[in-house]
């Protein structure tokens, strides 16, 4: 069993998840874990999917996607990961605020300073106001009153708000 860590990115239009998603079926893949957004009217697409085909092979059945030209797709072979149980917290951390370059690096290096890892993030920015929600790990014994008064003090310099929340049970 091959994993595979295939991108698809580019001017966005209906069916492209359809297409890439047969196509991978087709070959017998299947697909582990994804991502798919609009980026500012562009289409990104991140998956691994598992099988047994090779890269160059994946890739030359998705290269019908690119004929258009307004699609690009990589494929790379990736080794098989064991995931770890988490041993610590789930927290969402949301900042909103006027836009400005620095808001993503100075929040997301409060947490990692602590040894947290952020699991997904997003962003948005509507007009002036800028919004960023991300899902973030804490390592158990993290000092989380410290960490929010960090975020805050460092949204306080951007001029954003910030909140730290814990992920209830019931969420995930």
């Amino acid at each position: 069993m091959t994993h595979h860590a295939i991108t698809v990115l580019g001017h966005d239009r209906p069916g492209i998840i359809a297409e890439a998603t047969r196509i991978l079926a087709d070959l017998g893949m299947n697909l582990e874990d994804s991502t798919m957004t609009l980026l500012r009217g562009h289409f990104a697409m991140t998956l691994v999917g598992s099988g047994e085909v090779e890269a160059a092979a994946v890739e030359e059945a998705l290269a019908p996607l690119t004929a258009a030209g307004d699609l690009t797709v990589s494929v790379r072979e990736v080794p098989e990961e064991q995931v770890s149980a988490r041993v610590g917290t789930s927290w969402v951390l949301t900042v909103h605020g006027g836009d400005r370059p620095g808001i993503v690096s100075t929040i997301v290096g409060q947490v990692a300073e602590l040894g947290g890892n952020i699991t997904d993030l997003t962003t948005r920015l509507a007009g002036e106001l800028y919004l960023l929600v991300a899902e973030v790990d804490l390592p158990a014994g993290v000092d989380v009153e410290s960490l929010r008064t960090a975020l805050r003090a460092a949204g306080d310099d951007l001029g954003v708000g910030v909140s730290l929340h814990e992920v209830e049970a019931d969420d995930l």
